[in-house]
């Protein structure tokens, strides 16, 4: 298999060669344009963190029709329809109204025009023509529905004390079979080691799931992209229309496709082999997804010739930053090798800091963004992005404290996590024994216990017939309720002891561990985000205190979206670095450089996880354009390993200092 990799030259300006409306070679630089100006055979772009990949599609698309390519020939597939549409809008401001002619969207919405025009193939696979779409919801709803086939009634799942899968966790193993092209046991094997035991009825819901589909004429989005997929496979005829059709094929962010999207890709390209795709190998950090960066890394191997185009200037950082990223992302052992270079000099070096404790940590970075503040630098212009929404729990504190306001992305703000509200909850009724909503939410946490008993005991507390004090009313109640007598007693323990507030959190959190595990599926995550909260807990010397603190206004649903709005309130954003990819700060901090923690220990087990840590790292620290800061603290027990964590994240453990300025905060 030959690969043809393009090297920077001082060749002529191809835009001369030819007239053009457009003068590219004034508008890109040698790297783009070549990529642009490729014409026939597949073609993989690595286009390096913020190189203008976007640009560079957007140019060929006019290049393409300027050479007398018809729009509706050339298929753009992205991963958001708002992509799409904001590319071809961009390509006819370039060029002209042509360019809205392109056939562009997601792989899923091509895949479902596909399929209405194309709904006479359908019927052999036992869809009739007008087949309706379920979304993810529907779909997990209609798992639902069947589970109750297969393990039974709730109150016979909870007499046999069966641990079954949820409908969320069901419908996750059935779709990363369909999606990644592996086997339901592959995927428990893999992804849920504690349901290996399940596998026999698992198996047996997921066919009841497909005959209920066909029954009922149901496709959900996996099988959107299975059935065309099937459909170019088994139907030479409609294949064959496909690919004169779609003469060429652009694909965006193809690190970030899954193995079924690939496979349809390739059926697309056929024998004109007119691909290209356009990603980062460095930047596939979806694999939680079914997001396979295989895909990008073999990508020339599926093709007869495959020429290679690197985009390496970066046009959002500082050289001293990309330094640093280079050695970071360099030092793995998978990926294409690609060096990012800036005409932009700068003027320091990123920082890599080292604090005694978390707090201290929290406390520096509330520190360091005031500063920034009277420097001029917006508080819209600083991000502080963390690797797990838990992260950065205590310094949502810090930064309440300071006054600091905030949007946080990717997953809940503290008290928005269901398990911290259980476990805030149940502090709020000893603070406040009448708060009937806390009392609701923790009532019905019991096993056995519904909303009609939550109520009478509601009603008992709120009379002063029942209290913390003297719960002996309780049995002619609740008819003796074991749960609701030994919640009762863990209650009136812990507020006997209000002056040690960590305490009483431990105490409420031992209590919630077995209730927490039967309650989700995902619960050793969630522990971690309890057991952070307990020692948040710890500095506090009254509940009532710690309450308080912990009022933080809801969170903002997409980070996306706020960066494009206008901003009425300038605010700090808080991002997890998976909601923060594709976006730019002038300062970013990246917290938790601790091994155990950034990589986290789960990620030690295989060489595929931890490299997409180390890619995750390096996406995040491109988000940079002038001031990049790394911090760790040390010495953090990790309750979860049994651990104390002391080391500096293998990521940047030994980075030389001519990449980077080291610290150690000291208290004056």
């Amino acid at each position: 298999m030959k690969h043809l990799i393009l090297k920077k030259t001082r060749s002529e300006d191809h835009s001369t060669s030819k007239k053009y409306t457009i003068r590219y070679g004034d508008e890109l630089n040698a790297e783009q344009l070549q990529a642009v100006m490729h014409d026939t055979g597949a073609a993989l772009i690595i286009a390096g963190a913020g190189t203008g990949k976007t640009r560079t599609l957007i140019y060929r698309v006019a290049r393409l029709i300027e050479d007398g390519v018809q729009p509706e020939t050339i298929l753009l597939l992205t991963f958001t329809r708002k992509a799409a549409a904001e590319m071809l809008r961009r390509a006819a401001h370039l060029l002209d109204g042509r360019c809205e002619a392109v056939s562009g969207g997601t792989f899923h919405s091509f895949s479902h025009g596909i399929l209405r025009r194309s709904a006479q193939h359908l019927e052999r696979y036992g869809f009739a023509p007008n087949f309706s779409v379920l979304d993810q919801s529907d779909a997990e709803d209609v798992v639902n529905l069947l589970r109750a086939q297969v393990v039974g009634s709730p109150d016979a799942e909870k007499r046999s004390k069966r641990r079954f899968p949820r409908k969320q966790a069901l419908f996750d193993i059935i779709s990363t079979s369909v999606s990644c092209c592996k086997s339901i046991e592959a995927v428990i094997k893999a992804d849920y080691p504690h349901y290996e035991q399940e596998t026999p009825d698992i198996l047996q819901l997921a066919r009841l799931y497909e005959t209920y589909k066909r029954r009922h004429n149901l496709m959900d989005y996996d099988d959107l992209l299975a059935m065309l997929l099937r459909l170019c496979t088994e139907n030479a005829d409609l294949r064959r229309e496909l690919q004169t059709q779609y003469r060429y094929i652009m694909v965006d962010e193809y690190q970030d496709t899954n193995q079924l999207q690939h496979d349809l890709v390739l059926q697309l390209a056929g024998n004109h082999e007119n691909v290209m795709a356009v990603g980062d190998d460095a930047q596939s950090i979806y694999a939680f997804r079914g997001a396979n960066v295989e895909n990008i890394l073999r990508f020339p191997d599926a093709f007869r010739h495959c020429a290679i185009i690197k985009l390496e200037q970066n046009f959002r950082s500082t050289q001293p930053i990309l330094s640093l990223t280079n050695e970071i992302i360099n030092r793995s052992s998978v990926g294409y090798a690609k060096n990012l270079y800036s005409l932009k000099s700068g003027a320091s070096l990123p920082a890599i800091i080292r604090t005694d404790n978390e707090q201290q940590q929290s406390q520096l970075i509330v520190q360091q963004i005031l500063e920034l503040r009277e420097q001029g630098i917006p508080l819209a212009e600083i991000a502080v992005l963390v690797r797990s929404g838990f992260h950065s729990f205590d310094l949502e504190v810090e930064l309440q404290r300071a006054n600091i306001p905030y949007q946080k992305f990717g997953g809940f703000k503290f008290v928005e996590t269901a398990h911290v509200k259980d476990i805030i909850a149940h502090l709020r009724v000893i603070a406040n024994p009448k708060d009937a909503v806390s009392w609701n939410r923790i009532l019905l946490l019991l096993e056995g216990v519904g909303p009609r008993t939550a109520s009478k005991v509601i009603d008992a507390l709120t009379d002063g017939v029942v209290s913390l004090d003297a719960p002996q009313n309780l049995n002619a109640l609740v008819k003796g309720d074991e749960n609701i007598r030994r919640l009762f007693a863990m209650l009136a323990q812990a507020a006997a002891n209000t002056d040690h507030v960590g305490e009483i959190a431990w105490r409420i959190i031992e209590y919630y561990r077995p209730i927490l595990k039967k309650k989700y599926d995902d619960y050793h995550k969630r522990l971690k985000d309890v057991e952070t909260f307990g020692g948040i807990a710890e500095r506090y010397r009254s509940v009532n205190a710690l309450l308080s603190d912990m009022a933080i206004d809801p969170p903002v649903e997409s980070v996306e979206d706020i960066a494009a709005a206008p901003k009425d309130e300038e605010l700090l954003t808080l991002s997890t670095i998976h909601s923060a990819k594709g976006l730019e700060w002038n300062t970013v901090f990246v917290l938790w450089l601790l091994d155990g923690r950034f990589p986290p220990v789960r990620a030690f087990d295989t060489v595929e996880t931890l490299e997409e840590e180390r890619r995750l790292l390096y996406v995040a620290c491109t988000r940079a354009k002038e001031r990049l800061l790394l911090t760790y603290p040390m010495n953090i027990f990790d309750r979860e390993s049994g651990m104390v964590l002391s080391k500096i994240s293998r990521f940047i453990e030994g980075i030389p200092e001519e990449f980077a300025d080291y610290f150690q905060v000291s208290v004056e």
